[in-house]
């Protein structure tokens, strides 16, 4: 990026994981940083982590406090940026979760609504909210962050599994939609990375979410990040439509060598 050009990045799920890894990496690109998530706590560590890096400090940051399940909030948020922070060059649709792990037959009704509501609709409102400034300025670049879990299905993923389904082809439908008006969409794919995506799938329980990851290296946020770096940095005629991120272990969605 031209040094004297300052572009703006918005990425949802910034407090923590590949959000905050990603708020980072784009930082230390050149970006401003609009960072989004429900726990402002996090954010403002994000904030100082920035500030004091000497590669970052010069990095405009706006933190914005948000569910992006809530349509309402979603516009007023984008609403209340100031003038100058609106021109979003680059929306990383992070935000996302899974809850349980379960046959289908057995599953709580609320994880699945979390799920539907936080993976799909609120990717949704916020791409729709933001979209439109990137149509009218002739340019932009929309990040989903799907899943394996999007490629392939696994044992007892089936809500989750679905809702990633649905990042993928609302992936592919908006690059169809938006390749006329200059508008560049990415799907990135990550299989196991250790954040606290266990953590929260398995309602806070530390020891459960350890046990995913034993045994073999996993990827960690920094490695989708970098990924994410990679992809913004292509030259303008260049699109990564679809990128899919594995550790070695995992040659497939639901088979990991444990060694």
């Amino acid at each position: 990026m031209d040094s004297n050009v300052k572009k703006i990045a918005c990425v949802t799920g910034a407090s923590s994981g590949i959000g905050y890894a990603t708020a980072k990496e784009l930082a230390t690109l050149g970006y401003d940083i609009i960072a989004v998530a429900r726990r402002m706590d996090r954010l403002k560590e994000l904030e100082e982590d920035l500030n004091q890096n000497p590669e970052t400090s010069d990095c405009r940051v706006f933190l914005a406090e948000l569910d992006v399940r809530n349509k309402m909030d979603v516009q007023s948020f984008y609403d209340a940026l100031p003038e100058d922070w609106k021109s979003i060059d680059v929306l990383v649709n992070n935000a996302g979760l899974a809850k349980g792990l379960s046959k289908f037959y057995d599953g709580d009704t609320d994880h699945w609504d979390q799920m539907i509501d936080t993976n799909i609709k609120g990717l949704l409102y916020v791409s729709r909210t933001v979209t439109p400034g990137m149509i009218s300025r002739g340019k932009g670049h929309i990040i989903n962050i799907g899943s394996i879990a999007g490629k392939e299905v696994y044992d007892n993923g089936n809500v989750y599994c679905g809702t990633k389904f649905a990042v993928d082809a609302i992936t592919k439908s908006m690059r169809l939609e938006l390749a006329m008006h200059d508008v560049k969409v990415t799907g990135i794919h990550p299989g196991a990375v250790e954040t606290e995506f266990s953590i929260v799938r398995f309602d806070g329980d530390q020891d459960k979410a350890k046990t995913v990851y034993k045994g073999f290296e996993n990827l960690i946020a920094e490695d989708i990040a970098e990924a994410i770096g990679f992809v913004v940095t292509r030259k303008p005629h260049v699109n990564v439509n679809d990128m899919v991120v594995m550790p070695m272990a995992q040659a497939v969605a639901g088979v990991i060598i444990r060694k």
